[in-house]
């Protein structure tokens, strides 16, 4: 895999190192391994399959053989640490690109780090950093990237069959699909870091966003949940909500569900 994904790699894309396993626990515990032991920025972690993948919140990430790319990209820049939700922004963004230009079709994203297609997640982000002693910079970040490809044997496991989906029905090489779908989402994202176009990348995330005036349930890392409408997304990637008391909020962190 690694040899076709860099194959296929453009543009400043081509720095990047793909180390390539057949299993991990996690492609995210691996890069934060590497990155704490000095490996450079576009360092790339991919995995056949999971047995620990995580999501936002401590939530686990369902992760079977064959059937989806997981990787993790290591980010070494100069960056603030409040960079740590655009970073999120920009992968996304990336992915939603890759995936678009793979099947012709288009995606949405509910923040802060969800692709959807036909009302169904088929890709989680999740980005985790460390911040320089003393100062607020980021040492480096790592963007852990999941896509569903194609649905696993036997249909996704009950408790997420309801809200999972796949960008594909079925693929006749899934090794080929998932090289190109890594090499298009490096390509894409490393552009957008490249470039560093803050107006640019925004407005691709706002054009894909599925929560625009929808009611939604705000999930906080203490457990409280609050309904809402998400409202907007503001100039740093903050999602803007009102309660239902009126009281308006920018979220930087936590999760948001749409309310069904």
């Amino acid at each position: 895999m690694r040899s076709e994904i860099e194959q296929l790699l453009t543009g400043t894309a081509r720095c990047c190192r793909v180390v390539s396993y057949e299993h991990l626990p996690s492609t995210n515990t691996t890069a934060r391994e590497l990155a704490k032991e000095g490996a450079p920025d576009g360092t790339v972690i991919i995995a056949h399959r999971q047995s620990a993948g995580r999501g936002r919140l401590q939530r686990t990430f369902f992760s079977p053989e064959g059937t989806g790319l997981y990787m993790s990209v290591i980010v070494r820049r100069e960056l603030p640490a409040t960079d740590a939700l655009r970073l999120t922004t920009m992968a996304a963004v990336a992915t939603a690109q890759a995936i678009e230009k793979m099947i012709g079709r288009k995606t949405g994203i509910k923040w802060v780090n969800d692709i959807y297609l036909d009302g169904k997640k088929v890709c989680g982000i999740l980005t985790e950093g460390s911040i320089l002693p003393g100062e607020k910079k980021l040492q480096y970040a790592v963007i852990g990237i999941g896509v569903n490809i194609t649905p696993p044997e036997g249909g996704f496991p009950p408790e997420i069959a309801h809200i999972a989906g796949a960008i594909l029905p079925s693929v006749d090489d899934a090794e080929r699909a998932r090289s190109s779908l890594a090499a298009g989402i490096l390509n894409c994202l490393m552009t957008l870091l490249d470039r560093d176009d803050r107006n640019a990348c925004l407005d691709e995330y706002r054009r894909r966003s599925i929560l625009q005036n929808r009611e939604i349930t705000v999930h906080r890392a203490d457990g409280s949940t609050s309904l809402a409408t998400a409202l907007d997304v503001d100039d740093d990637y903050r999602l803007l909500v009102r309660y239902e008391d009126g009281k308006e909020e920018l979220l930087d962190s936590g999760e948001v569900s749409i309310k069904l």
